[in-house]
Parts: C-alpha cells; sequence; structure tokens
C-alpha cells in the first residue's frame, strides 16, 4: 500500500533567517516541524551580514548553516527543495513539494518565510555588482562603501531619502536622476545644502574596471566616475505558493512594493497561515527577520497548545459520556 502524507505540527516554507528562527522556536516547544527551503537567499551575492549584534560581517551562508545546525538541535527536519502547491485539508494544510510527485506532506499549521525579489531597474551591469557596490541599503552596506564617491540612481520614490543616508557616509555623493521627475525646489535646496550634486539624463550602465565599479555611464556618453552605486529595487514577496490559498501579495503603504498583510505575530487573514520576514515586511534586516520568525513560531505554539487543550477536553467529555 502507498504510504500517506507524512505530518508535521508545522512546515515552515523557506529556510532564511525568519524561517529556521520560527522552526528552532517551535523546535524547543517539543513540535514537530519540518522546513522546506529552496534555496535561493536574497543576500546570497553579499560579502556579509551586518546589523546582527555579535555576527556582524558573519557570511550569509555561514549564518544559514549555523541557524540549521541550532534547529536541527531541537529536532527540526530541513529539507531542501521547493514547495509549490499549498492547499487546506481536514486538521490543516497538504504542501506539495517540487520533484516528489505523490508524496505530499500536512501540517497543522503553516508558516511561510520565502522572502522577496528584487526588481531591478533596467541598467546595464546592475545585476552583476548587485551586493557587492551595487548596494540597495546603508544600513547593510554603508559602512562598507564610507568615503567613497557613491551615486544614486534616481527614478525611485525613495531616491531622495537615500541621498540623505548615503551623505551621512561620505562627503562625495551624487544624485543621478536617471530620467525621472527632478527633484522640487525644496529638494535642491536640501541638496545643494549638503553638497550632493545631482547629475540629469538616462543612466544607461554601470562601469566596472578590475572587478571594481569605477563609474556611471549617460546615454550622451558621460562617464562620472563612481566607486559605489546606491539602488533603490522595487521590493516583490515571494508569495505564489499562497496563491491557492487566497492569499495575494498586496501594494506595500509605503510605496516600496508587494507583501503580503498580517499582524505583528505574523498571522495572516487565512487562519492557520503565518508569515515572517520579507515576505510581509519588505525592509526588514536579516536580524529583523529572525525576531520576526521566533515570534511568529511562540505564536503558532501557543496556538496549538490551544487546539491540543480544546480537543483533551472534547476527548475527555465523550469518554466520561
Amino acid at each position: 500500500m502507498a504510504e500517506g502524507p507524512q505530518r508535521y505540527d508545522v512546515v515552515v516554507v523557506g529556510g532564511g533567517a525568519a524561517g529556521l528562527s520560527a522552526a528552532a522556536t517551535l523546535g524547543r516547544s517539543r513540535r514537530s516541524v519540518l522546513v522546506v527551503d529552496a534555496g535561493e537567499p536574497r543576500n546570497a551575492p553579499a560579502d556579509g551580514v551586518h546589523g546582527f549584534l555579535s555576527r556582524d560581517g558573519v557570511k550569509p551562508a555561514e549564518l544559514l548553516a549555523d541557524g540549521r545546525a541550532d534547529a536541527a538541535r531541537y529536532g527540526v527536519e530541513v529539507r531542501d527543495g521547493e514547495a509549490v502547491d499549498a492547499r487546506r485539508v481536514a486538521g490543516g494544510f497538504e504542501v506539495t513539494l517540487a520533484g516528489a510527485p505523490g508524496a505530499p506532506v500536512r501540517a497543522r499549521r503553516l508558516v511561510v518565510t520565502t522572502g522577496l525579489v528584487d526588481e531591478l531597474p533596467d541598467v546595464a551591469g546592475l545585476r552583476e555588482r548587485w551586493g557587492r557596490d551595487v548596494v540597495h541599503c546603508p544600513y547593510c552596506h554603508g559602512w562598507e562603501v564610507r568615503d567613497q564617491p557613491i551615486g544614486v540612481l534616481g527614478g525611485h520614490p525613495r531616491a531622495l531619502h537615500v541621498v540623505q543616508l548615503f551623505r551621512q557616509l561620505s562627503p562625495d555623493v551624487v544624485l543621478f536622476t536617471n530620467d525621472g521627475p527632478p527633484p522640487s525646489e525644496a529638494e535642491l535646496e536640501e541638496l545643494a545644502a549638503r553638497d550632493v550634486r545631482v547629475v540629469p539624463g538616462a543612466v544607461v550602465a554601470v562601469e566596472v574596471t578590475d572587478d571594481h565599479l569605477s563609474g556611471v555611464r549617460l546615454g550622451d556618453g558621460t562617464v562620472v566616475p563612481r566607486r559605489a552605486l546606491g539602488v533603490a529595487t522595487r521590493l516583490v514577496a515571494r508569495s505564489a505558493l499562497l496563491d491557492g490559498l487566497g492569499l495575494r501579495a498586496t501594494p506595500d503603504p509605503l510605496g516600496t512594493g508587494e507583501r503580503i498583510e498580517a499582524d505583528p505575530s505574523g498571522r495572516t487573514a487565512v487562519d492557520g497561515v503565518w508569515v515572517a520576514g520579507n515576505v510581509t515586511n519588505l525592509m526588514g534586516q536579516v536580524v529583523v527577520a529572525a525576531a520576526e520568525g521566533h515570534l511568529a513560531g511562540a505564536v503558532v505554539n501557543a496556538d496549538l497548545a490551544a487546539e491540543d487543550t480544546r480537543l483533551a477536553v472534547e476527548a475527555r467529555r465523550a469518554s466520561a459520556s
């Protein structure tokens, strides 16, 4: 006879900081947990993780390996692969894994920590330098490019905000309008007051010399020397797995992209489904994702404990009748 689906208290989809933190928290409460990890961390190109107290500068892959080891100490199972479908069944959810037809897994609760995708502007060379000297976050990468000639790519609602943050790190900052709306008079006054030069025109490529960013090329052929370029991307949650459950990404209130809405604990509008990390908090750094995963794990455990108590009471009453 064919074996039935493997059953867990919780399936966590996504093996980054949020997912592993949620899994470890649940494992410490003696819950049976499966983490399904597609192995596509957003920060893979980065040299190190920053802003994570006591782990500052750790390689992203090293942090995840340590996180897996932590979770394994508490009986958490981690499976490399992609979860391609989730649907509600009696008692919880059934999750289908790619390459494993006929072998879905079932869980009483579902925690999705699949992160997001950065949609970069159409500028030649950006993707190849992404996470190195083309960066998105002054808090993640700013210290590493301090005191260098920095450019910021305009044409994005957050570009002027990003300019001011990078200006804190270097006296030489240039805003490339990239054929976007020009700064207002008030904005130009603020930029001038902080000695930020504004360069009009479309940006078509980044120049690289000896495997280092060396300049930004405009449509007219002009190359403005720069050693780093700040780029505010459009942030889009990896949320296709949730479509079958009726959960779809919606525009972020800040205009930064699309996310899955949830309450502060990660609880979504679908009963039994939680989210944590960048799939719901587009701007959160790794340390924030880990904290959100921990909170989601704790709240899921409490939710399961309430259900366990209710079922035990019902069983006791039934046996007494």
